[in-house]
């Protein structure tokens, strides 16, 4: 069974798990007519003040219904609760991101593509400085270089979301930008299809983001970022381009950090030149000397499993990747898979350890007391990002430990 239709399978179960089906027909009915209220009049309110014609509001709205299939549902006068899937949903480490079979499968479909569109690829990277490898990584990435399927209704979607979801204000923006989209494009909303949380077309952007990003590449006077090639990649170079993509840097590095050297000197906002960090003892695992273009270039560690897996340092490339998806995990598996493409290289060389299984209540309550002592985690969010990982680590160097810079159960008990 293909990748992508095992995590269409996956995502269609996590939705269905989450429909909350104690809401019976009869008050479905009628939050419908709610829905339909708030739809002529709050919402109407606002697309008037900001310049939404009629005849393209009524025509966007015309027969909608709510889409009850969609996770993270707010039932009109019920109070916001914590996301029991969520808190509960099992966090198991890495390395489960990183499949070798879809890695290997998406790299030999991408070489094919960085054949097929080369001529189009050399045009978008002299206007926008951001190599193809990349944006057919983002590409497969998102979906599976447009083989996806993108079949709901953004306008279905963006609306149940603005009505009833946790984050109301922030779909109703998007839905307000889905709505200029349709007016401006001079589109149908039967013609604006989005994945099931909102993102739009084959580089899955928000209706914000098409609106300031997406660009019209192959000269129809469309910006067709469902069926055109050249629009989607362009758009991706464009967003990635507006957000700081350094010309002619890298993403980063595999590297080795020395047991000697503290774990805990993750982020952005600990940056030091390569060659500083190169004095300290940190070497390319490739043996392979970093690139002279690069040594006095800033860069940042990352240890996305502590020391229990492949250690890097990443450049200001990296964190314009995370732009697009603010995962440090979605990036390394974007850089790992441009690099496949363009110089046919494989997995990362440092394997990714074992990890427990962990709930992310677990992980959320063990960042909530390094919080009261006064770390930075960035969130109780029951991840453990780069702020988690570094907080961790410091936490044990004072405790008189061994940093190891990542959550175990072991961890979680001893920290008070």
């Amino acid at each position: 069974m293909k990748f992508r239709t095992i995590i269409s399978m996956v995502a269609a179960l996590i939705i269905a798990l989450m429909t909350p089906v104690w809401v019976n027909a009869q008050n479905q009915n009628k939050i419908q007519k709610q829905f339909e209220n708030w739809i002529q009049t709050s919402l109407w309110r606002d697309a008037k003040h900001v310049g939404i014609s009629k005849k393209v509001f009524d025509q966007a709205f015309r027969g909608i219904s709510l889409q009850w299939k969609l996770p993270d549902l707010v039932i009109p006068g019920a109070k916001p609760s914590r996301n029991q899937a969520q808190s509960q949903a099992e966090f198991r480490g890495p390395s489960v991101y990183f499949s070798e079979k879809n890695l290997v499968s998406q790299a030999k479909a991408g070489r094919t593509l960085y054949i097929k569109w080369a001529k189009t690829l050399k045009n978008i990277e002299r206007r926008y400085g951001v190599p193809g490898h990349f944006l057919l990584a983002i590409w497969g990435r998102e979906s599976a270089f447009g083989k996806a399927k993108i079949s709901h209704s953004a306008i279905q979607v963006l609306a149940t979301r603005a009505f009833m979801s946790s984050r109301k204000n922030l779909f109703r923006k998007e839905l307000l930008s889905a709505l200029f989209i349709l007016q401006q494009e001079n589109l149908k909303a039967k013609h604006l299809k989005s994945s099931w949380a909102g993102a739009l077309g084959q580089p899955q952007f928000m209706p914000s983001s098409y609106l300031k990003y997406t660009v019209d590449f192959d000269g129809d006077g469309k910006r067709d970022i469902w069926n055109s090639v050249p629009d989607t990649l362009a758009s991706m170079a464009n967003y990635l381009s507006k957000f700081g993509w350094v010309k002619g840097r890298d993403w980063g590095f595999e590297v080795r950090i020395p047991d000697n050297i503290s774990c805990a000197q993750e982020g952005p906002d600990r940056s030091k030149k390569i060659s500083q960090w190169q004095a300290m003892g940190i070497e390319r695992i490739s043996g392979k000397p970093f690139p002279s273009s690069e040594i006095k270039q800033n860069a940042m560690m990352m240890v996305p499993a502590g020391r229990n897996g492949p250690h890097f340092i990443v450049t200001d490339n990296f964190y314009v990747i995370k732009k697009y998806n603010n995962s440090d995990l979605y990036a390394l598996f974007v850089g790992n898979l441009a690099d496949r493409i363009a110089f046919g290289s494989g997995p990362f060389k440092a394997g990714w350890g074992h990890h427990e299984k962990l709930y992310r209540s677990q992980i959320a309550g063990m960042q909530r007391k390094l919080e009261r002592l006064n770390y930075d985690v960035g969130g109780a969010d029951g991840l453990p990002g780069f702020k988690t990982r570094r907080s961790i680590g410091q936490w044990q160097i004072k405790s008189g430990l061994k940093s190891t810079c990542f959550p175990n159960k072991n961890l979680i008990r001893k920290v008070q």
